[in-house]
């Protein structure tokens, strides 16, 4: 499995989903897939979630929702995979973009936070459904790149995400609109 198929899994899964259900919904289509496709899909994942490991993004994560863990910062780039790509790149390229996402919106006006952990499983959830058995651990690798220096303060300074990340500040300054 190449990025492009990935890419079109989660577009499959998101036409036949609830936004919720994405994560869910790729793993079903996973596992109707050979196993050594299924075992590669891990790959292209944590591929992607390398990409993604920026500290902008983190920022905007932090920002979305309000706090951002290490394992909280997993879970927000498992929501971002799950929006697709155009989505994904758009926010790589310029995190400030998310306070375009609709579910970005609604997250701020909400106070909810943006994640899917079971992003994460997708491959281990078809794999085990596909074989009976645990996605093989050989079957990939993760790596991070280091975090971009410039962005190391302490994304709770407001000033300085105000500075970075104008429109998601003022996204998220915005005061609740009440339906």
């Amino acid at each position: 499995m190449d990025k492009q198929t990935f890419w079109k899994l989660i577009e499959t899964a998101r036409a036949d989903a609830e936004p919720g259900g994405v994560a869910a919904r790729a793993a079903e289509l996973l596992a109707q897939r050979p196993a050594g496709e299924i075992a590669a899909a891990q790959q292209v994942l944590w591929d992607l979630l390398g990409e993604s490991y920026r500290a902008p993004l983190w920022a905007a994560a932090y920002l979305i929702n309000g706090g951002c863990s290490d394992d909280g910062f997993d879970y927000f780039r498992g929501w971002l995979l799950t929006q697709g790509e155009a989505v994904f790149t758009a926010a790589l390229a310029d995190p400030d973009s998310l306070a375009d996402h609709p579910l970005a919106r609604e997250a701020a006006a909400g106070g909810e936070e943006l994640e899917d952990e079971e992003t994460l499983s997708i491959a281990w959830t078809a794999y085990g459904r596909a074989t009976g058995r645990e996605l093989p651990s050989d079957s990939f690798t993760i790596a991070y790149p280091p975090l971009d220096p410039s962005w190391d303060f302490d994304f709770g300074d407001g000033e300085a995400l105000a500075v970075r990340l104008p429109r998601l500040t003022a996204l998220l300054a915005e005061p609740l609109s009440i339906a």
